[in-house]
């Protein structure tokens, strides 16, 4: 081989693209990931009856901040907007 020159070499690979169509819910389960439906239909009747007053704001403030890493600041938006809709 004469000098100066480079031999390039190529990956022998293949690229395959498959595309699959199916719900969330097909999905979710395909990947082993767990339903979590019924811990959303929990926290959604929980806030709504925070909101409705049945429920004390102090129990949702500790609920969301063990459910939701958001610091003092998203605590903060929270408290006020509960407090605003008891007004």
């Amino acid at each position: 081989m004469p000098r100066g020159v480079r031999v390039l070499k190529r990956r022998s690979g293949v690229k395959i693209n498959v595309e699959v169509e199916c719900s969330p819910e097909e999905a979710r389960r395909f990947m082993g990931l767990p339903d979590l439906a019924p811990v959303h239909e929990k926290y959604l009747a929980t806030l709504t009856n925070s909101m409705d007053g049945v429920v004390a704001p102090d129990l949702i403030e500790n609920m969301m901040r063990s459910w939701m890493p958001m610091g003092d600041a998203g605590m903060g938006m929270w408290r006020k907007m509960f407090e605003s809709s008891n007004k």
